[in-house]
């Protein structure tokens, strides 16, 4: 069990590094912070601060001296763009959390918090995935290259608080949607890509959607701001030692409920008013055939999600039709 410490840490006067403020993640975590009343939030853009390059990271980290950093910054994208940018994703990955890890330990951080991904687990791990399912087996080929970084920070943050008694430790979130999405259709995720296809199927009059693989695969969906509630929550209920104590390297976040690709298509088809019919191209590939994390451990510490699929597609698609001319990657 975890050891909860209420009053562990209060956010409202710390000084708080958000990396990849710029995301959809990075994004409502700003938000939610705000909302709590933190004012002294560190938010520099991928422009003002290149976090691939070690001496630009290391000089952020010296002069600004953040108390909490938020790793929220990745390169990022959907089956196609993972498979195809294989070097990019591993090389960039690996860059940008070892050199946040490294410069969070010299300055002495209070508190580092590094987001991975469900894909961090094997291709057939038993599911739901538990936390000790870390390791267990061999990825999924599509997204390995961006899933083995994603372990390197894990165990990174890992590492140092061994070796260095760092308070700094890794959260694994669900697959994640909502304002701010990279709507691209190149190197989207599967939601924004659908509620695109849809929306542009719908304007152009056009009588089918093709939608990648068998629909058959089972995915696991959270909206953002869920994502940044249970942050915010996470950071100022546990410590690392609560993680490690367990024998586990991280600690999961999500809903513990899944869906099909083809029930998520026709939702998003009814959300969007989309009257066409949709096809299967299962020339394309699937991926891994189910992905539901489990959550029991961030239950029972008393966190739970809050938005429901059908409301946070209804919220993400109006905020698409408010932004449609400006639907690009905002990482």
């Amino acid at each position: 069990m975890f050891r909860q410490h209420p009053s562990f840490m209060n956010l409202e006067h710390r000084s708080i590094f958000i990396a990849g403020a710029n995301g959809m993640v990075g994004r409502a975590v700003v938000r939610e912070l705000k909302n709590l009343g933190c004012r002294n939030l560190l938010t520099p853009s991928s422009q003002e601060l290149d976090l691939t390059q070690q001496e630009k990271v290391e000089k952020f980290f010296a002069t600004e001296k953040p108390q909490i950093v938020i790793a929220a910054a990745a390169r990022v994208g959907g089956i196609a763009a993972n498979n195809e940018f294989r070097a990019d994703f591993i090389y960039e990955n690996l860059m940008i959390e070892s050199n946040l890890v490294h410069a969070a330990h010299q300055n002495e951080t209070e508190k580092f918090l590094m987001l991975g991904s469900s894909c961090i687990y094997p291709k057939n791990a038993a599911q739901p995935m538990r936390e000790e399912e870390l390791l267990s087996g061999y990825l999924e080929y599509t997204n390995e290259p961006y899933a083995i970084a994603k372990i390197a920070g894990i165990k990174l943050c890992e590492s140092y608080f061994r070796q260095f008694g760092r308070d700094f430790f890794s959260v694994m979130p669900t697959n994640l949607y909502g304002s701010f999405d990279n709507f691209d259709l190149e190197t989207s995720h599967v939601i924004p890509a659908m509620i695109r296809k849809f929306h542009e199927a719908k304007t152009n009059d056009d009588d089918a959607v093709e939608i990648w693989g068998s629909g058959g695969p089972m995915r696991e969906f959270m909206y953002v701001d869920d994502l940044a509630s249970a942050i915010s929550f996470i950071i100022q209920s546990i410590s690392a030692s609560d993680i490690y104590d367990q024998g586990i390297s991280h600690l999961n976040i999500g809903t513990g409920r899944d869906i099909s690709i083809r029930e998520t298509a026709e939702l998003i088809k009814e959300i969007v008013g989309y009257t066409g019919s949709i096809i299967q191209n299962t020339d394309k590939p699937d991926g891994t055939y189910r992905k539901l994390l489990d959550v029991s451990r961030l239950n029972d510490l008393g966190w739970k999600y809050r938005t429901e699929l059908s409301e946070g597609l209804k919220v993400t698609y109006n905020w698409f039709l408010q932004n449609e001319l400006a639907v690009v990657d905002y990482k």
